[in-house]
């Protein structure tokens, strides 16, 4: 079937007009396709507070996370945790590709934090120019980490595996939000029976 811009266009759900290569603190979580448990199990009862346990490819999806400041000098990690079936991580943007720092950005309390997108491919800074993603962009930093990753997986014999084909953000806009991000991150795995995302 040839394509239809009148049936086959998808929407973005991105913040309209929010350029998202600019420096911020963003909430990402990437899941499996079909949330298929893909990279490790939840252990842990009674007497053991639940952990993950990671596969290889658990390994590979968080190394691959850890690198991703290597490859775009204008990012800053915090808190991540790679789960069974999604990642989840707190990336932040620098204003200086060549500078980060733990928290760079001052976080503006008087800001509504409610302000979240989810799914889809960032707009580009310039909300009339399409084409190409803009280079250092939230959507060019998570493509280039679900490629590495899907990479690792099709060299390793495991080429069923693939991503959800989007991602899901929440642009950060305070601290009280930021720290309750990271306590979510960091509590995940004690939480995944109750998590959306458990299967």
């Amino acid at each position: 079937m040839a394509y239809n811009p009148n049936i086959h266009h998808r929407k973005s759900v991105r913040l309209k007009g929010y350029d998202y290569s600019r420096a911020g603190l963003y909430f990402i979580t990437v899941c499996t396709k079909d949330r298929e448990c893909f990279f490790g199990e939840i252990v842990g009862a009674n007497d053991r507070s639940p952990e993950i346990i990671l596969n290889d490819a658990g390994k590979i999806a968080n190394d691959c996370w850890l690198e991703i400041p290597k490859h775009f000098p204008n990012t800053v990690l915090h808190e991540h945790i790679v789960m069974p079936n999604h990642v989840h991580g707190i990336i932040e943007l620098t204003d200086n590709a060549n500078v980060g720092t733990s928290h760079g950005m001052s976080l503006h309390d008087n800001m509504d934090d409610t302000v979240g997108t989810r799914h889809g491919v960032s707009l580009p800074s310039n909300p009339n120019q399409f084409g190409k993603p803009v280079s250092g962009s939230l959507s060019v930093i998570i493509n280039q980490y679900k490629s590495s990753v899907k990479r690792w997986c099709n060299k390793n014999r495991q080429e069923h595996f693939q991503w959800q084909s989007r991602f899901h953000d929440h642009i950060i806009r305070n601290e009280q939000s930021y720290k309750t991000i990271s306590e979510y991150i960091i509590n995940n795995p004690s939480k995944w029976k109750e998590d959306k995302f458990f299967i």
